[in-house]
């Protein structure tokens, strides 16, 4: 049997907006996006929503429900207590182009900065070999779907717009991690981690791994591992020395 519940749903685009009432009935097994379709079949036809495979594997339908950062096709109406006002919103961390839809081209733009993976050269057979436990080690990061939860929730964005310029957000953390652990890449990104990507703004409050859908150990897994390689680079007296002595050409300093 249907039972009404109360919407409150963000509309607006980038010159501003706020948040409209929906009285709507919903069927046991219904999801949060099922809602807002009906609402846009029913009363709000020009209701803007970014959504494609209402299975949890796409990312597109990140939102802030009741102010938690999730995906609407994975959201149940069951998780909700009978009576309670459910509130719709786009993610806060990317500007709104309109309604529940955000402008997260900021996330493919740092995407470019990263280098690709380069493997080295085949061994005498022809063939490239690696282990199983390195394959397992960076299977994880590959279950990332790009909803960009991670980076709505990261507060280093999410509160300092102008971070955006020097800080890549955990979603790029996990992609650098997965080439950084593959035992065949050679490329070398530790410079972009130490300046570019500004992974030293990152204080692992851990609120990133909390909201990812695929259940990705974004803190423990990816960030704090590419923290100590960082700090192994750049402040580790040996490693200094050693580095000083490569430039030299094995020469020790005057």
């Amino acid at each position: 049997m249907a039972a009404d519940h109360t919407f409150r749903v963000w509309r607006g685009d980038d010159k501003g907006g706020d948040h409209a009432e929906y009285t709507v009935p919903a069927e046991e097994g219904m999801v949060v996006l099922d809602v807002i379709h009906r609402i846009q079949a029913s009363q709000a036809p020009d209701l803007a929503v970014r959504w494609n495979c209402k299975a949890g594997k796409c990312g597109s339908c990140s939102a802030e429900i009741n102010g938690h950062p999730g995906l609407m096709c994975m959201t149940r109406m069951d998780e909700f207590a009978e009576g309670e006002t459910v509130t719709v919103s786009p993610l806060r961390t990317f500007p709104v182009i309109r309604d529940l839809v955000t402008d997260v081209s900021y996330n493919y733009e740092v995407a470019k900065t990263i280098p690709a993976f380069k493997p080295g050269p085949k061994e005498a057979d022809g063939t490239r070999r690696m282990y199983q436990q390195d394959v397992d080690r960076v299977q994880e990061f590959h279950k990332c779907i790009e909803c960009f939860l991670c980076q709505d929730v990261c507060h280093v964005i999410r509160d300092h717009e102008d971070n955006k310029q020097t800080f890549a957000g955990p979603r790029f953390f996990v992609r650098i991690a997965s080439l950084e652990m593959h035992p065949l890449d050679t490329n070398d990104r530790t410079e972009l981690l130490h300046l570019k990507a500004g992974l030293g703004y990152c204080n692992i409050t851990k609120c990133c791994t909390e909201v990812c859908p695929e259940h990705i150990h974004i803190t423990d897994n990816a960030i704090i591992p590419l923290k100590e390689r960082l700090v192994s680079e750049y402040y580790d007296p040996l490693a200094w020395v050693k580095r000083r002595l490569s430039r030299q050409g094995g020469k020790a300093a005057p």
